[in-house]
Formats: C-alpha cells, structure tokens, sequence
C-alpha cells in the first residue's frame, strides 16, 4: 500500500510539474464545470477511472456505489445552514457551533467536493440503516469494512486517495474513510485553491454564522482543515 501512494506521488508530481490556472469560481462551486453523470456528477476523467475501480472491486464481490459527488457552493451552504440552526436549537454558541460543524462538514467555498473530483462511497451490495458514513461502519466488523480493507490495497491504483485517513499527524476534519479523491486532477486544484483569500470570498450575508468567520478563524482553518489531508493529496 505505502508503495502505490508514492508511486502515484511521483506520477501525479511529474504531471502537474507545469503551472496550471483556474477559474477562482470554479474552485469555489460557484462556476458550473464540465461535469458528467446523472445520479451523480463528476469530472469525465475522474467517472472513467472510477469506473475501472469499480470493476476490479466488482471481481471481488464488491460494489463501490458513490453516495456523493459534486456539490455546489449553494448545496454545501444549505448544509451548513440546516446544521448551524440544530445546533443553535440545541443550546450551542455561536464559536461552538462552528466548531462542531467543522468536524466532518465544510464551510461552503472550501469543500473538496466542489471540484469533481471527490466521491463518498459505499458498497452498494450491502443494505444498512441510517447514516452510511459512520466510521465504525467501515471498521471492526461494520458492514462496510471489507470495501474500506479493498480500497486502502487498491484505490492508489486507480489514482484515487483517502483525503482525511486515520493519522495521527493529521489535523482538522475527522478520518473519512468513505472520502477518496483522484489525486491527479485534485492536487493542482488544491495547490490553486491555496493561493485564495478566504475572507475576501466568504463574505456572505446567508451564511449562518458568517459575522464569526474572522480573518484569524479562517487563516487557522486553512492550515488545520483545509490542508489537513493526506500527504499524497499535496
């Protein structure tokens, strides 16, 4: 497994060796991209090695079924919202309220699914009750651990890398294990998002909380959620 990630360091550093330019919006969400897919949407090239992946897991018994794929600036702002008014329900201030939003969820303009090229996945052979992206549920004898024990042998191949895994080096959102990434397509766009004014482009009046997103708040976020991602994603 430590072999694949770097040789797919290696491959996606020796293909994004040239300086690339992206549209700030579409880094944003805010910019429809060229995407494909109906019950989901995704880069093209990010749908044809997913679909090799899918293949090769399907030898197996397994069937990757990508419950999310791109989201919108909108979509993820909505989801913020809905959370930050539970959370206000339940009693929460405003600093910890954030806070536990940002466990697992984005502030809306700096999710990766805003890219096309990220996908949370389950196996689709297996039913299970309630939330599917539980952790436990990928471990222990959850009833996804085969599929998560099939992609951390596997998924590097097909280019694709577990963006927030289980180490302890690593800061900001909590392990994922049902969040991949293509790194070819994702590194650049992440090198770009990081040369973004976070508080220049989050000033928005219908994001709950939004008074609370100071510079300092953002510039800390950045260092710890942001690029708190596996190494091979860098």
């Amino acid at each position: 497994m430590i072999y694949k990630v770097f040789l797919l360091f290696l491959i996606v550093w020796s293909a994004v060796g040239q300086e690339q330019s992206f549209d700030e919006a579409q880094l944003l969400g805010k910019k429809n991209m060229a995407l494909e897919g109906a019950e989901y949407q995704l880069l093209s090239e990010v749908i044809q090695a997913f679909e090799k992946m899918k293949k090769a897991a399907l030898l197996v018994g397994i069937d990757i079924k990508v419950v999310s794929g791109f989201r919108s600036y909108e979509r993820q702002r909505a989801i913020w919202n809905r959370k930050y008014k539970a959370n206000r329900q339940a009693g929460l201030s405003p600093e910890e309220n954030i806070q536990k939003i940002i466990e697992y969820s984005t502030l809306p303009g700096t999710s990766r699914h805003h890219w096309g090229t990220e996908i949370d996945i389950i196996d689709g052979t297996i039913e299970s009750q309630g939330d599917v992206l539980l952790a436990e549920k990928f471990h222990e004898g959850g009833p996804y651990e085969p599929l998560r024990i099939w992609l951390e042998e596997n998924a590097a191949t097909f280019g694709f890398i577990c963006a927030y895994p289980d180490q302890l080096q690593r800061t900001g959102f909590n392990y994922e294990p049902w969040h991949y990434s293509y790194a070819p397509l994702s590194r650049p766009l992440y090198r770009a998002y990081l040369d973004i004014d976070l508080k220049r482009v989050l000033t928005d009046s219908d994001l709950e909380g939004s008074s609370y997103l100071t510079k300092h708040f953002l510039d800390r976020y950045k260092t710890s959620h942001i690029m708190g991602i596996h190494p091979a994603l860098k």
